[in-house]
């Protein structure tokens, strides 16, 4: 605290902190009884007055943060901000009563105030606020930002996101997006008649996904956790015991690295459907992808870092094997295991022997293809070696009823015709246990899910959905941490 304190402009905010609780003025009132916010203000009154115009027999109370304050000899005008945006204040201190007066000397910018008084335009055309009373609602001690069109540094923006809040109306407007998308998914889901329900985050066996857990100790049972890495397990359990449509919106935990489009919690939206399998569900995942598209931004069509993004139904399929095809240039049928592996190693790999034929064709295509796929696309029928939770392939027995979505390079998503064979099943997880002394992202045995399997699960389409992903396209923002509100972040 001691190194705040020696701040100069902290020091000066102190000082007049002080100063208020000296006259008797509480800087930290407990309530404030608003009647307006700025942006019913403005939305009431911006096309109603002319310059000059006045409301004298209007009375509004607003709230916010105090972002600019100028003086114009005797009068100032200055501008508070609350959620719905901002609005201008004019204030004669002459008009104040004399505590009033002695909270305006002591304001600095970024303090919450209350503001009394009546609505007009100025002869600029700047839709006002006349101050007849000013109350001090919280006194800052922190000073703001210099500038006010956002932060630079994306270390201060990602690690104090309440400055980025404060400074960005932009930032804001992305995390109100995502609230919108989010609740634009959930009418969705239930007009189709899903049921939202939770499945548990401490999990004694997990699984659902490749990928390395979190894990935790529970003192009571001395037993050992781990944080959900997916939901797939428990949802296909809720499929067994009859509920036929079912989703969640959760967050969910991979002790994994940080990228662009990876962060180490994040949320994901999974739905299960009985009766139906992966084309089903390829055309319900455009569908609601494209309305979100409209209803969030007003078209199909979306601009994402300079390249239009255009989800209008229907999307192109591309199978894997066609992917490597086309843009590896390599006969997927036809190719030896040798060739598949020195493909790989002379597009980057970094593994250093050959793996099964399945798992280096999907390196291969995620290597040479991947990058393409800037419109929508649904990659599809996947080699039955990297997909243990999927039917094999009606068609094709090497291959699983397997679709990953794409748009602007990235996957936004994964589904599969959902494996309910339970021998099949039993076989498919053993073989993952196996794999496990080499692999840790194998999957691991569970034989709880086992046993909801052999009680019989319906034909069942299932779906994963990446949010974020997903509000980073229909926001045009380029890194996942520009639309989590608190990214993991090193410990400073």
């Amino acid at each position: 605290m001691s190194d705040k304190i020696e701040n100069p402009l902290r020091a000066e905010k102190r000082r007049k902190l002080t100063e208020l609780r000296q006259a008797g003025i509480n800087p930290f009132p407990y309530s404030y009884e608003r009647n307006m916010s700025a942006g019913e203000l403005r939305s009431q009154y911006d096309s109603k007055l002319q310059a000059g115009e006045k409301v004298l027999d209007s009375n509004f109370k607003i709230a916010g943060r105090l972002m600019t304050l100028r003086s114009m000899g005797k009068a100032s005008f200055f501008n508070i901000q609350d959620q719905t945006g901002n609005i201008q204040v004019y204030i004669k201190p002459e008009e104040l009563t004399e505590t009033e007066q002695k909270v305006f000397s002591l304001l600095d910018l970024g303090d919450i105030v209350g503001v009394e008084g009546y609505v007009f335009r100025t002869q600029r055309g700047e839709l006002s606020l006349h101050c007849k009373h000013l109350d001090i609602l919280t006194k800052t001690l922190e000073p703001l930002p210099e500038k006010f069109h956002g932060i630079a540094d994306v270390e201060i923006k990602y690690r104090h996101r309440h400055l980025d809040l404060i400074s960005d109306p932009d930032s804001r407007k992305v995390f109100e997006t995502r609230s919108k998308i989010v609740r634009e998914i959930r009418k969705f889901m239930e007009a189709k008649g899903f049921l939202e329900v939770e499945t548990p985050v401490l999990q004694p066996i997990y699984g659902g996904a490749a990928a390395h857990p979190f894990s935790t100790h529970h003192r009571a049972l001395d037993m050992k956790l781990y944080m959900k890495i997916s939901p797939e397990l428990y949802l296909k359990r809720l499929v067994v015991g009859g509920f036929e449509k079912v989703f969640e919106i959760g967050k969910n935990f991979r002790n994994e690295g940080i990228d662009r489009t990876h962060n180490p919690e994040f949320t994901m939206m999974e739905w299960y459907e009985a009766y139906t399998d992966y084309n089903y569900q390829m055309n319900q995942f455009e569908e609601l992808v494209s309305h979100l598209a409209k209803v969030i931004t007003g078209s199909t069509t979306v601009m994402f870092q300079g390249q239009e993004i255009n989800f209008a139904p229907p999307w192109r399929r591309l199978t894997v094997y066609d992917g490597i095809r086309e843009y590896a240039k390599l006969d997927p049928e036809k190719a030896t295991d040798t060739e598949i592996f020195d493909a790989c190693r002379g597009l980057g790999s970094d593994k250093k022997k050959p793996r099964s034929r399945g798992e280096m064709l999907m390196e291969l295509f995620e290597l040479s293809a991947e990058k393409h796929l800037l419109q929508p696309t649904f990659v599809m029928d996947h080699p039955v070696e990297i997909s243990p939770l999927t039917k094999i392939h009606r068609k094709d027995s090497r291959l699983v009823e397997r679709f990953e979505p794409f748009a602007a390079s990235m996957e936004i998503g994964n589904s599969f015709s959902e494996l309910n064979d339970p021998e099949e099943q039993y076989q498919r997880l053993k073989d993952q246990e196996a794999k496990r002394v080499v692999d840790e992202e194998a999957h691991p045995m569970d034989e709880d899910f086992l046993h909801a399997i052999d009680t019989g699960m319906p034909p069942t389409g299932g779906v994963g959905l990446g949010i974020e992903r997903i509000v980073m396209l229909l926001t045009d923002r380029p890194s996942i941490r520009d639309i989590i509100l608190f990214p993991t972040m090193k410990f400073k």
